[in-house]
């Protein structure tokens, strides 16, 4: 428990500090699963284009042009616009006024960006549900001239980046030492419902909502901010103006005009990134990142690490490794699920110290086992096959003489005419011929999942659904003996082999002597695929298969008749496999 508790103490501290790599992993999750809603269908994007500054002689565009431009717009049906572009200097062609009354035949917004030291009225109408509480701080705002914005609302267009670099929450309002200002989406809600004031519902000195008179209140971090949602809303030029009922952000996207600034979605403009936060306070239920977040992960964090611990210091390996995958899997579903359900409590690094902590509890446990099982090897290692030994190491309670009973299919096989084979060969050509066909053998029961007993000879002995359990094993036999037939005949040794089947109860474990032993099969079943194995020359056929694995058998087996076999009272019916 010491142990534990250390390691808590040491994963939980960047959860509670919030260290800068916590909170960039925390914000790229959520980029990588928050659900991007359809556009809300209010708005539309005007980018003024490369083409459209080199066909008017250059960019800033004479304010009369701009003037026509939002005519333009409301003609094509637009219900208001707003003015991602800059206008604190007059007009070098004198065309203010103009561009002024047409800014007055609608809804209009246009854009202030944040400056040092520069003063600026707050904005008007700011009401608070609540205690006073501190937003996003702006020094200063630089304002458009007068006739402009007597015509017009203005909006900061301020994307404050998170730690990483990246815009991805904006604020609806923000504060200034005069006071509480309005971000450019904000102001163009504001203008479509006509308001006349925000409403800032507080909690404890911290912003929960944020709502513009007569719209559904906007949940917001305790700072203001909206989590965006990259919406696809339509985009439009000057030579198309498909702008038909709703209201226009304009920008520039000639190249060198305006700044594109890197957001969670890529590269934006600045009337993109505009448009994207008026839409995101329109989407019901859009991303939010509750004030309560950090209480919920430790929370999590501790609740999940503390059952992970407890199962595997409680529970075997396998079974600690089970529940605790599937805690983590849990958990991983659980963040991805209220993450899709648009509240974003990041769950990334519970599961990254999770794991960390099952890792060296896993350690801790498997030193132990480990220290037993190289006790068992070096015990047993020159006296069993590498994969008993293992089997001993996975389960020390095999190591007893009794072995168990167990229901198995058996299989023999055997070379036939080997003695004449021995005569004309040298030693050396007899040895290398039966390794090959030994080797062939052996792969097919491996592959098949049966166990090479042993070699006596020319013949060896396998084991079906022993050690490990074989399910429909004695199918798995009989395709064993058929893909020996096969690969000794396409491997042409010029020998044939002789196979043997049977199924049955046996007494299956360590056997032998106090002193030597080995893991194998012994019973009537095991006698009884021997004898098989020996009846394929009488019966002129290289399979023989016993009644008892026919029985529990898929396959289409040829009966051979009955025969007697030494040890049985009665007849053994008998079965063989032909290619059809």
């Amino acid at each position: 428990m010491k142990r534990y508790l250390l390691f808590i103490a040491i994963f939980i501290l960047p959860l509670v500090f919030q260290i800068t790599p916590l909170q960039i992993l925390k914000l790229k999750t959520f980029d990588a699963f928050v659900k991007t809603p359809d556009a809300s269908g209010n708005f539309v994007i005007l980018n003024i284009t490369d083409k459209d500054v080199q066909e008017r002689g250059g960019y800033p565009f004479p304010r009369q042009d701009l003037a026509q431009i939002h005519v333009d717009l409301l003609n094509k049906g637009a219900l208001g616009v707003g003015w991602v572009i800059l206008f604190p200097e007059p007009d070098r062609f004198g065309g203010d006024k103009i561009f002024a009354e047409a800014l007055s035949y609608s809804p209009s917004v246009i854009a202030m960006p944040e400056i040092d030291n520069k003063k600026y009225p707050p904005t008007e109408g700011t009401v608070f549900l609540g205690p006073p509480a501190n937003g996003i701080q702006l020094e200063g705002i630089l304002e458009n001239i007068d006739i402009l914005k007597a015509n017009a609302l203005q909006g900061v267009v301020s994307a404050p980046i998170d730690v990483d670099g990246l815009v991805r929450q904006l604020p609806l309002l923000m504060q200034t030492p005069d006071g509480w200002v309005a971000s450019f989406g904000t102001q163009v809600l504001k203008s479509l419902v006509q308001a006349n004031s925000y409403i800032i519902k507080t909690e404890e000195s911290a912003v929960v909502e944020i709502a513009v008179q007569g719209l559904p209140p906007v949940s917001v971090d305790s700072l203001g901010r909206k989590w965006i949602s990259w919406v696809d809303t339509p985009q439009t030029t000057l030579s198309e103006m498909n702008v038909e009922g709703k209201f226009v952000f304009v920008g520039v996207t000639a190249k060198g005009v305006m700044p594109q600034l890197s957001t969670s979605a890529g590269l934006k403009n600045p009337h993109m990134i505009q448009a994207a936060l008026a839409e995101s306070m329109l989407i019901e239920n859009s991303p939010q990142i509750p004030g309560s977040h950090l209480i919920y992960e430790i929370f999590i964090f501790i609740l999940i690490s503390l059952v992970i611990y407890c199962t595997i210091k409680y529970l075997g390996l396998l079974e600690s490794l089970l529940v605790a995958t599937a805690v983590i899997s849990f958990t991983a579903y659980g963040g991805w699920y209220l993450i899709q359900k648009n509240i974003l409590i990041d769950v990334t690094y519970t599961l990254i110290s999770s794991i960390l902590i099952s890792t060296q509890e896993f350690y801790f446990r498997f030193r132990e086992q480990y220290k037993l099982r190289e006790q068992i090897k070096k015990q047993f290692e020159h006296y069993l096959d590498p994969r008993q030994v293992k089997k001993l190491q996975d389960n020390p309670d095999l190591l007893k003489l009794s072995g168990e009973k167990k229901y198995a299919t058996f299989l023999f096989t055997d070379v036939r005419g080997f003695t004449s084979l021995s005569e004309r060969l040298e030693p050396e050509e007899v040895t290398e011929l039966m390794n090959k066909a030994l080797t062939i053998q052996a792969s097919a029961v491996q592959a098949n999942g049966g166990m090479v007993d042993k070699y006596i000879g020319d013949a060896m002995m396998a084991i079906f659904n022993a050690p490990l359990d074989l399910d429909n094993h004695e199918d798995a036999a009989i395709k064993t003996a058929i893909q020996i037939k096969h690969d000794i005949e396409a491997a042409d040794l010029g020998i044939e082999i002789g196979i043997g089947l049977s199924s049955g109860l046996a007494v299956i474990g360590n056997c032998g002597s106090a002193t030597r032993f080995d893991y194998t099969a012994i019973g009537d079943a095991v006698n009884l695929g021997a004898r098989m194995e020996s009846s394929c020359k009488e019966l002129g056929v290289n399979l023989v298969i016993a009644d008892s694995t026919m029985k529990a058998s898929s396959y289409n087996l040829k009966s051979l008749g009955s025969i007697k076999v030494k040890g049985k009272s009665k007849a053994i019916k008998v079965y063989t496999w032909e290619q059809s």
